[in-house]
């Protein structure tokens, strides 16, 4: 028998803590897919010709787009792989609207099948962790600044919405906090 696994994101901009989030999730025995985006940053800037340090890590990528819908569709992977696991609840490190909302911010459009994409992969919740400048650090794959992750996090709000989910905030507290606060909210629903 297999169980109808919830669907849980864990979003907002770089440097909020949501890896710390779903390592301590699945430190705790829960399922969790992980970020997919740093390995491809990361593949993109050894790949590219530019040095300098630059925010929009589609400007290493030879096809921005291409590089969206590897995103999209690996996210999308993701999603269809949680559907055959037998465990009542699966974190994701971003969603696939996430993906939207990055190509809003850097003002890139993006075709229906982006959109499409959006509407078939659907989350039961979605939470998002809000900028906390005293916790963020910029690296070598999270190119974006502090103010610029609080745009990146308005544009996750508003796309979220726009696709009909109510994202709730997590409060900025330590991690196993934070953890606590979203898994009480998961088993009071």
């Amino acid at each position: 028998m297999r169980l109808n696994t919830k669907k849980v994101v864990i979003t907002g901009a770089p440097g909020t803590g949501k890896t710390s989030i779903i390592n301590d999730l699945e430190n705790k025995g829960f399922w969790c897919f992980h970020e997919i985006i740093r390995d491809m940053t990361s593949e993109a800037k050894m790949n590219g010709e530019s040095d300098e340090f630059i925010s929009n890590p589609l400007l290493f990528v030879d096809d921005a787009m291409q590089f969206n819908k590897d995103l999209l569709y690996g996210r999308a992977k993701h999603h269809e792989e949680s559907q055959r696991l037998n465990v009542p609840l699966s974190f994701f490190d971003r969603g696939d609207p996430d993906v939207l909302a990055y190509m809003d911010f850097f003002e890139q459009a993006y075709g229906e099948d982006f959109i499409t994409a959006c509407k078939k992969y659907r989350y039961n919740a979605i939470f998002i962790v809000p900028p906390w400048k005293e916790i963020y650090i910029s690296d070598n794959e999270r190119l974006e600044t502090f103010e610029e992750a609080e745009k990146i996090h308005d544009a996750l709000i508003k796309t979220y919405t726009t696709f009909g989910y109510e994202p709730i905030l997590v409060p900025k507290k330590p991690v196993e906090q934070r953890t606590t606060f979203i898994l009480d909210l998961l088993n009071n629903n």
